[in-house]
């Protein structure tokens, strides 16, 4: 098939996340089963207009702020000069409309969508534009495929208007070559709690810091690393400061793959703490490398901790609920054990061949006309 995917960035881009390492690993699988893959995306300082990565033909245009402005103009022009097959339009931002002005099998991919969870991250103004862009989504997508990352994402769709038969699930993976247990590899000798992912408000990672201030009360020695880089780093340091915290709080920044994995593995646990996620990827990659987790009872988050099993949920925003479950994990080895354990068999079950596969399936249905209409 010759297929072009639309996503706001790439995963060159500074602003890439979550959502860029999903596409994209099932992109690159794509052309190693033979697939022709274009890759359509916004700009950044310095980048190539277009160049080819790992078999994907990437092309960029615009910038991030407007982007979703440009978009149709290229597209149009794209899908009428190089007879593309399908369209994988990758929502993780604003939605493009693409069915408003495209006439092409569409494959619509949600790690997740906003709703009121933008107002957590940023102002008013900008938050309601964003809000109200979500707004028509039912009525222009209702027709359309969806493959979604996570079972609270297509519950989410589904309450929104989207029919459930047009919904499929498919899990993400990890890069067991990165993301593998060593057991020659100790835990710190200090109690050590991590937080890995970027540094978004909305991420709540300020709860984690309140939260640990109750628990140096107990646990004296007890040390946080804070891994990863966002514009709300400095709120951060401030409030941690404010808490004279900050010779326990390790701001570390963004870091090698090596030294992130490391920090995975020496770490007692890890914790998510944020309103909402996708899926949570950063779980089943500490859970791979023998680290149990906590993270906030989000979408996204809850499919991807098995609650007592490979990890602790607790209640969004309850800071003493979240000081109990660390709790609950740093002052029982055995405990800790059976759940390193239970984590590391959960994460066995997720490879991102397996997910390819399921993808290129229903990729191949569109194509065919198979999928029920």
């Amino acid at each position: 098939m010759r297929i072009l995917a639309l996503n706001w960035n790439d995963l060159k881009n500074p602003y890439g996340g979550g959502a860029e390492v999903h596409l994209e690993e099932l992109l690159r699988r794509l052309v190693k089963y033979g697939h022709q893959v274009t890759l359509f995306c916004s700009g950044f300082k310095d980048c190539a207009a277009e160049e080819v990565v790992e078999g994907i033909r990437i092309i960029r245009r615009g910038n991030r702020y407007n982007f979703n402005l440009i978009a149709p103009f290229h597209l149009r022009k794209m899908v009428k000069e190089n007879n593309f097959d399908i369209l994988i339009e990758d929502i993780n931002k604003i939605p493009f409309y693409t069915p408003l002005y495209l006439n092409i099998n569409t494959l619509v991919v949600v790690p997740h969508l906003f709703a009121t969870t933008v107002f957590h991250e940023i102002n008013f103004i900008l938050g309601s534009y964003i809000y109200l862009s979500e707004r028509p989504f039912t009525w222009v997508y209702k027709r359309s495929k969806f493959n979604v990352i996570s079972e609270s994402t297509a519950d989410d769709l589904a309450k929104r208007g989207i029919p459930r038969k047009n919904i499929s699930v498919t899990y993400c993976g990890i890069d067991r070559e990165v993301y593998k247990y060593d057991s020659s590899v100790s835990k710190y000798e200090q109690p050590t709690i991590l937080y890995l992912g970027r540094i978004k408000k909305y991420k709540s990672i300020q709860h984690l810091i309140l939260a640990f201030r109750k628990v140096k009360d107990k646990i004296s020695d007890a040390r946080l690393m804070i891994v990863g880089a966002g514009d709300y780093l400095k709120a951060l340091k401030k409030l941690a400061d404010s808490l004279k915290l900050s010779y326990a709080v390790d701001f570390a920044g963004f870091v090698s793959q090596d030294e992130k994995v490391e920090r995975m593995r020496r770490s007692h646990l890890a914790v998510l703490p944020s309103i909402r996620e996708g899926w949570g990827l950063t779980n089943i990659e500490c859970n791979s490398v023998g680290t149990t987790v906590v993270a906030a009872n989000s979408p996204g988050l809850r499919d991807s901790v098995k609650d007592g099993e490979t990890g602790l949920l607790y209640p969004y925003g309850d800071i003493g609920a979240l000081v109990e479950s660390i709790m609950k994990i740093l002052s029982n080895t055995d405990y800790r054990q059976k759940l390193e354990n239970s984590a590391l068999e959960w994460a066995e079950s997720f490879n991102w061949d397996s997910a390819a596969r399921e993808f290129e399936e229903q990729l191949i249905e569109l194509d065919r006309g198979t999928i029920d209409k």
